[in-house]
């Protein structure tokens, strides 16, 4: 299915029914990647929490993807519930969210985006390097997992994202 036609990326609360059904079928699709403890989402309440800013990209009035910037301290943040439902993969909806947690990021004056993705998503990795993350060991509460890889992006304030970084 080819769903055509501009992305748009803006904060919606998480418990609305398309994105919680969007959420839904994030989860099924990690499920059947990864066992349920390499699995490290959030739910809708952790993503309700004052410190997370959610988005969710539609393509026309569909919810075909979301991501999450989980605020930390040190002017720091991780990217987490990044996900692009498998008919609108390859339009730019990855990219478009991206670009618009790192300008997020930004407002927030974060300096620092960590991320934990896993192996079997290769696309996810290729869209993280592709803005500039860069591997590292694991990080906060997070435990060395062969099926997790870690990155990391340093964020120059008010700096645009790296050429061919948006669609």
């Amino acid at each position: 299915m080819n769903m055509k036609g501009a992305v748009t990326v803006a904060c919606e609360p998480p418990h609305r029914q398309d994105v919680r059904d969007l959420l839904r079928r994030s989860d099924a699709h990690m499920a059947t990647l990864y066992p349920a403890e390499s699995i490290h989402t959030l739910d809708i309440g952790e993503l309700m929490q004052p410190l997370v800013r959610f988005l969710v990209a539609r393509l026309g009035e569909r919810a075909v993807g979301c991501g999450a910037l989980v605020l930390g301290d040190n002017r720091s943040a991780e990217l987490k519930r990044m996900y692009v439902e498998e008919a609108a993969r390859g339009q730019g909806v990855g990219s478009a969210i991206l670009s618009a947690l790192q300008d997020m990021a930004r407002q927030e004056n974060v300096t620092l985006i960590r991320l934990e993705t896993g192996v079997r998503q290769p696309e996810a990795i290729r869209l993280y390097r592709r803005f500039g993350f860069k591997e590292l060991r694991a990080f906060g509460a997070y435990r060395d997992d062969p099926l997790s890889v870690f990155m990391e992006k340093h964020l120059a304030p008010g700096a645009p994202a790296p050429p061919g970084a948006r669609r």
